[in-house]
Formats: C-alpha cells, sequence, structure tokens
C-alpha cells in the first residue's frame, strides 16, 4: 500500500501522557486535540479507552467533537484482547474517521517473562484479535511490541498473520530505543522483502529516544519504505521520550530534495512532503508545555527559545546581510512571528485583541475580558509586552482546571540568620484564600525554611489535606528582561499519584505560590470525584 505523502500519527496524548507527572485532563486532552486538527496531523491517537473511565471519555469526546468528517483520523490503543479493543471501538464510535491500534509483544524476553505465550499463541492471538478489531473498524494498525529485539523470521511471520486478517497499517516500534539508524533502515527493508502481502499495508514506525537516535532512525525508516510516522509534539513521552513531530516534518521539509527521490518524486520537487500546517508547530510545542508542565529546553530543535536566536557578532553581522547565511528555515514557517504591534500599559482593548488574533487565539468574549484584566496587571509592572507574555496570559486565563481554592492575598518575609543564631529573620508567609461555595476567607500563617517554604506551609494548614511531597520545582522566566514574567512549575505527590501545577506572575514568589495552589486544586479535583477510576494501565510501544 502507498501514500503519496508521510502520514503524521501523533501520539501525544497517549504515549506523550505517559510522561512521569504529564497526566492530563479530559478538558486538557481536548484541546490539545483541536489544536492538533489546526496542525493538519494525519492520526492522533486519542488515548488507551480501556485503561480507565477518564481516558474513554477523553477518547470519545475527541471523536466526537474533532474527529469530523473533514478532520483527522481518530485512533484508540488497545492490547489483543477483546475486552480492551471493543472499548476502542465503543470509544471511537462518534468519530467520522477511526482507526484501532492493538499490538502484542513479539520479542522472545517479552514474550517469555511478560506474555507467557509461546511463538505460535502469540500467531493465533494477533490472527484472531485483529480479526476481531476489524470486524468493528475497518482501519486497524497492529505493532508487535519491541520489534527491533524480535527474531526477524518470526516478526515476519507476525506481519503476514495481521495483514491477513485485516490490519491495514503495521508498525514497527523500537519501544525501548536500542535501534541505530542503519539496524532500524535494514528492518524496515527487511520487512518489505520478507513479508509476501506487506503491499497491503502500510508500515509505520515507532520509537523511543533512550540514546537520542529516535528522529534520525525514522528518517533512515523513511529511505527504506516506511510511509507513516509515530511522533509526539516536543518529543515527550516515557523515559526519554518519542521522536519529535517538529523535528521530522521539518527535516522532510527543509531536506526534501534529499529525501524526495526515496518516494519516488523529482529531487527537484517542492511539493510537501507531509500534511502538516508548519505555522502552527510553535503554538502546538507551546500548547502541550503548558499543559503537561514540561518546559521545553532552550535549545530544543524547532521550538526551543533559542532555535533563531543569535547572539554571536560574526552569525549577527551574517544575519543582517542575509538571513540564509546562519538559517536553513524562516523562522515564521513553524510560527515564529515578529510582533507588529508594540504593546505597552497604554495599549487598549482593540490593539490586544487584534494581537491575539495575529497569534491564533480565539478566544471568548469572557476569557477575552480575563485575559485583558490580567494584561493590564501585567503592562504595569513591565514596560512591553511581548508575544510570548501574551500566549502565557492566555494560557493562565484559560487554565481548565476548578478552582477549589482562589489565592486572594499572600504576605510573605525572609532574612538571612546570623550566624551565632542570636538575631535574624525566620521566613514566615499569611496566605488568604477563597474556597468554592463558601464565603469566609481562610487565613493562615505558618514559618519555614525560606519564603517558598512558609508559604507551602501556610497554604497546606489552609486547605486541610495531609501534606503532599513536593517532587519538583522549576521557575523560568517568559522572557529576557529583569521585569518580565516567571512562569513556575511544580510537581507534588499525594497519597501515591502524582500531580503538576503552573502558576505566572511577574513576581517569582508569587508565581511559584499560584503553581503550589493549581497543583492542590487538581488534588481536590481527583479527591471529590463521585466515582473512583481504576488504575490507569499504560500501554507501550
Amino acid at each position: 500500500m502507498t501514500t503519496e505523502k508521510i502520514l503524521i500519527f501523533d501520539t501525544t496524548l497517549r504515549d506523550g501522557e505517559q510522561s512521569p507527572g504529564a497526566k492530563l485532563n479530559v478538558e486538557e486532552k481536548l484541546r490539545i486535540a483541536k489544536q492538533l486538527a489546526k496542525l493538519k496531523v494525519d492520526i492522533i491517537e486519542a488515548g488507551f479507552p480501556f485503561s480507565s473511565n477518564g481516558d474513554f471519555e477523553a477518547v470519545r469526546k475527541i471523536a466526537e467533537q474533532v474527529g469530523t468528517i473533514d478532520g483527522p483520523k481518530i485512533c484508540g490503543l488497545a492490547r489483543a484482547s477483546a475486552k480492551d479493543i471493543k472499548a476502542a471501538a465503543d470509544a471511537l464510535a462518534p468519530a467520522a474517521h477511526k482507526r484501532i491500534h492493538t499490538f502484542l509483544a513479539t520479542s522472545d524476553i517479552h514474550m517469555e517473562f511478560k506474555l507467557k505465550k509461546t511463538r505460535a499463541e502469540v500467531l493465533d492471538i494477533t490472527s484472531e484479535m485483529v480479526a476481531y478489531a476489524r470486524s468493528l473498524v475497518d482501519d486497524i494498525e497492529f505493532s508487535p511490541e519491541d520489534a527491533c529485539r524480535s527474531e526477524p523470521a518470526f516478526l515476519y511471520q507476525v506481519l503476514e498473520r495481521a495483514i491477513a486478517a485485516g490490519a491495514t497499517t503495521v508498525n514497527i516500534p523500537d519501544t525501548v530505543g536500542y535501534t541505530t539508524p542503519a539496524e532500524y533502515g535494514a528492518l524496515i527493508k527487511g520487512i518489505k522483502e520478507n513479508v509476501p502481502n506487506i503491499d497491503h499495508a502500510i508500515i509505520s514506525v515507532h520509537g523511543h529516544n533512550d540514546l537520542g537516535l529516535a528522529v534520525a532512525n525514522f528518517l533512515e525508516a523513511v529511505k527504506n519504505g516506511a510511509r507513516q510516522l509515530e511522533c509526539t509534539i516536543n518529543g515527550i513521552g516515557e523515559r526519554a521520550g518519542n521522536a519529535a513531530l517538529e523535528e521530522l516534518v521539518m527535516a522532510l521539509h527543509v531536506r526534501r530534495q534529499y529525501f524526495n527521490p526515496f518516494l519516488g518524486k523529482p529531487a527537484d520537487s517542492t511539493a510537501p512532503l507531509t500534511n502538516i500546517d508548519t505555522r502552527q508547530i510553535r503554538k502546538t510545542s507551546q500548547l502541550v508545555s503548558e499543559c503537561t508542565g514540561m518546559i521545553v529546553q532552550p535549545n530544543k530543535a524547532i521550538v526551543g527559545a533559542n532555535a533563531f536566536a543569535h547572539e554571536s557578532g560574526i552569525h549577527q553581522d551574517g544575519m543582517l546581510k542575509n538571513r540564509l547565511t546562519y538559517e536553513i528555515m524562516d523562522a515564521q514557517l513553524v510560527g515564529v512571528a515578529e510582533n507588529s504591534i508594540v504593546l505597552g500599559k497604554l495599549s487598549g482593548r482593540n490593539a490586544f485583541r487584534t494581537r491575539l488574533i495575529e497569534l491564533g487565539f480565539d478566544l471568548s468574549d469572557n476569557d477575552l475580558n480575563k485575559a485583558f484584566l490580567r494584561f493590564k496587571d501585567v503592562a504595569d509592572q513591565k514596560k512591553s509586552i511581548t508575544d510570548r507574555d501574551l500566549e502565557a496570559i492566555v494560557d493562565d486565563v484559560t487554565n481548565l482546571v476548578p478552582e477549589t481554592f482562589k489565592l486572594k492575598c499572600v504576605q510573605y518575609f525572609s532574612g538571612t540568620q546570623a550566624p551565632s543564631g542570636e538575631f535574624g529573620i525566620t521566613p514566615s508567609a499569611t496566605v488568604v484564600l477563597e474556597k468554592e461555595g463558601q464565603s469566609e476567607m481562610i487565613k493562615e500563617t505558618a514559618d519555614g525554611d525560606g519564603p517558598i517554604d512558609a508559604i507551602y506551609n501556610a497554604i497546606q494548614r489552609a486547605v486541610q489535606i495531609e501534606a503532599p511531597i513536593l517532587k519538583e520545582f522549576s521557575i523560568a522566566a517568559i522572557g529576557e528582561g529583569h521585569d518580565d514574567q516567571g512562569i513556575a512549575h511544580v510537581m507534588l505527590e499525594y497519597a501515591g499519584r502524582k500531580y503538576r501545577g503552573r502558576g505566572l506572575d511577574t513576581d517569582i514568589v508569587i508565581a511559584g505560590t499560584r503553581a503550589y495552589l493549581n497543583a492542590i486544586n487538581r488534588i481536590h479535583q481527583t479527591l471529590n470525584k463521585t466515582e473512583e477510576e481504576p488504575e490507569l494501565i499504560s500501554g507501550r510501544l
């Protein structure tokens, strides 16, 4: 089976969410899915429906609201079991275009220690479960888990059985990120040459970045016949993550003269090799970063803050003369646009709204009003507002986590202690919170090792739950000036589960306060659920 372009299969909402601490709620998943549709990915793997009620509902809502007739194909993951497959089919039912992605391990180590199945049993299960999935949905993807460590001859047999049973896509996962480009390319070539019915299916690849080779592996796989790439925004995912969508897409775009012949095209063809709207890449990257709390490193290819920055005098001189001297792609091509409106405290609502529209934000009147008020607060403390400030403000006011507790006021004291301990200031803080449905404010004071610790102790007293464990804390500047906003991220562990929180403010202590309270509200959201969801079953490929 052939395709005119390389298909982009985005698994940010499934494998990406398996990043430690990156759990997304239903509304956050839906928000990201809508942006992935704007990015024009071909397939969205929306989740693992059987794993929990929450994931089932997320897949169902995405199928209903994003899986429209002119939208992307919506996919649900399922182990090779009838219950998993039926749950996926039910969740995907509202989608106009749907796919069930089922998987079964094929490496000797996985079959012996995890599945406890023989090769014959794995072959029979593959045929039976793929056929069952095909009876429910026309488009079926099958993955032999840990394919890169599977014995090739047996792998060929499994793939032949899967295609004969109705698989339209066969995905070849490098589950543990072990292979190298030459080995991966040879594996894909071997599959094309040794699976008799391979022409009836698209070859897909899925790989982890444990050795930093995922993108290179995928590009080599393309050269040898792979026509679907499974990837995530910002490369997030299990352990060291997955192949990064933005890196793959831009590599194929910038170097298409090199890749064209491998796809049967003239070398000088300018036709795009994927359907991706590259101008949506940066916005999608930042949305995923904000929702998951996983900060993009500044030197990250394509979407990092420094990806199009030049500090060297030699580079700056060359750029002023011709941008092509030190840039291989136009920054605007990935959505990094220069600000044509300088915003500050004297700017009006119309200028603010216009700039948001230019940045691709379509806010409701209510969210626009909230964002404008937040903008005015920030503008009073800054000389000018950058696009990054605006994006952070919009994300802050459209935060979808219900606020059981709202921060009304915080005051803190800090200082140094004399070596002798005879004098000094013990860090302390007072917080005032408003609880949903309660008219009286909650006020608590506490000491701590520093202002942040004191504030967190005071909040913990106010919300009256067992103190969570602070696992991670980070603060990063939104811009480069001394008056820029800071965005704080925390990860708390409570009752064996991890919760992320984020906060935004020009005062970094207040940003840290908002982040902690955001995580506390996530904990309360879980505690107040009327029906406990089953424990998440990770779907690893």
